[in-house]
């Protein structure tokens, strides 16, 4: 059933505002603490569900125009697309899917579309409709349910290191590499360690969101998500395990590899893991959120909707990069033929002949060029992912540490004497 908060001043539709972190009227800016929301402030609800319609969709009635609102079986909230007013589905997050905490938006829309109008004025080989006032509009602000798990892990792992010396005698050079055989029992605690229970949400991408300031949680309450997209879990903790649990087991091997110093090379031998979930709890997390699609492909901008940290990939026009390429050749060659006529008034003979050859200007422009381009398209990605150490914090124990030398080998070079006699 549809759920909107009402204004007791004025009778507009409250959403939750990120500035304030309350419910805002959006007609008279009158606003309400969360904490203080009753029964007294919902509205009456509609429930108008037909049995005879698909399996996976649901249909609602707008409280506030009346229009029907059809929604797949996981969305919690939603906007009308005719009155826009917001209408949560408050069925959908109760019981077994109603989250524990939440974590608030912090920025809104304006900061989230003039971050978006910033991010895409650094990409010069952006397509020009990537900027139109339409595109940027059309970011909404999205809830997406998350998983935070905890774990206990253990990494036994064993190494061949050595220590390379090398020292000159006369006409040879003598290298020393002591061989040491090296082991580590290294243990961690992972504490809510995020991933996204969402099937319409790529796993891989959403990771990069991270990391979460998980200070900010908040008990979970329907009000927070007035005015925003949001749906449900539709994939389960168990089933999500194993995604995470290839994190964990990156995590302690990377934290475990760390503690192998002084040596000039290591090559692990092996490494045996041991984890045990110690808990997990359901959120949801806030991300602004724009689709698009250029040249029959579609491209997707993310705001992490607390941090502001982006992950995305701009489309690139071949067209300006067609132009970029033009134009950075023609003058990578109209700059080397100036310094060419420069060296010659200097009469620097040596330069002068190699500038002369007019084969070794293009291959200097081309590559300037290629070299030009792969900075626009690396300028192109924004993508960032948290270190090993992002959720072990300080629980991090080293069991037992032993590094046992095994033997000495030297080997011997001489040395090539290139002078002329």
């Amino acid at each position: 059933m549809p759920i909107t908060y009402k204004c007791a001043s004025c009778g507009g539709i409250m959403e939750f505002d990120s500035v304030s972190q309350k419910l805002k009227c959006i007609q008279c800016g009158n606003t309400k603490d969360i904490e203080t929301m009753d029964a007294d402030n919902l509205t009456d609800r509609t429930v108008n569900q037909e049995h005879e319609n698909t399996v996976d969709m649901k249909l609602y009635h707008c409280k506030s125009c009346g229009a029907e609102l059809i929604t797949d079986e996981f969305t919690a909230a939603t906007i009308c697309s005719f009155c826009g007013n917001p209408s949560l589905v408050g069925e959908q997050i109760q019981g077994v899917y109603k989250p524990q905490r939440i974590i608030p938006f912090k920025m809104n829309k304006e900061e989230a579309q003039q971050k978006y109008r910033e991010w895409i004025r650094k990409g010069i080989l952006t397509p020009k409709e990537l900027k139109d006032k339409a595109t940027v509009e059309k970011i909404s602000g999205l809830y997406v349910p998350y998983w935070l798990y905890d774990y206990h892990a253990q990494s036994q792992m064993t190494a061949n290191a050595e220590i390379v010396n090398v020292e000159r005698k006369g006409e040879y050079e003598i290298t020393y590499h002591k061989e040491y055989h090296v082991y580590r029992d290294v243990s961690a605690n992972f504490n809510k360690v995020p991933a996204d229970a969402s099937k319409n949400m790529e796993d891989s991408v959403m990771d990069k969101l991270e990391p979460f300031r998980y200070e900010e949680l908040k008990p979970f309450a329907m009000e927070y998500m007035s005015g925003y997209l949001s749906e449900r879990y539709s994939v389960s903790a168990e089933e999500m395990r194993p995604h995470v649990e290839k994190r964990i087991d990156n995590y302690i091997t990377d934290i475990t590899k760390d503690t192998i110093t002084g040596y000039s090379h290591v090559s692990v031998v092996s490494n045996h893991i041991n984890k045990i979930k110690q808990g997990v709890e359901y959120i949801m997390i806030p991300v602004w959120l724009l689709n698009c699609r250029y040249n029959s492909k579609d491209f997707q901008f993310m705001i992490n909707g607390q941090t502001g940290k982006i992950v995305a990939d701009r489309p690139i026009s071949i067209q300006k990069c067609i132009l970029a390429a033009v134009s950075t050749f023609l003058l990578s060659l109209l700059l080397i033929m100036a310094g060419d006529a420069l060296l010659f008034a200097k009469d620097v003979g040596f330069v002068q002949g190699m500038c002369d050859d007019i084969l070794i200007k293009l291959i200097i422009a081309i590559i300037v060029t290629a070299l030009a381009i792969m900075l626009m398209l690396h300028s192109s990605r924004a993508h960032m992912t948290v270190g090993s150490n992002t959720y072990a914090g300080d629980n991090i124990r080293i069991r037992r540490r032993e590094d046992t030398y095994i033997r000495t080998r030297k080997t011997e070079r001489k040395i090539e004497n290139n002078s002329k006699k």
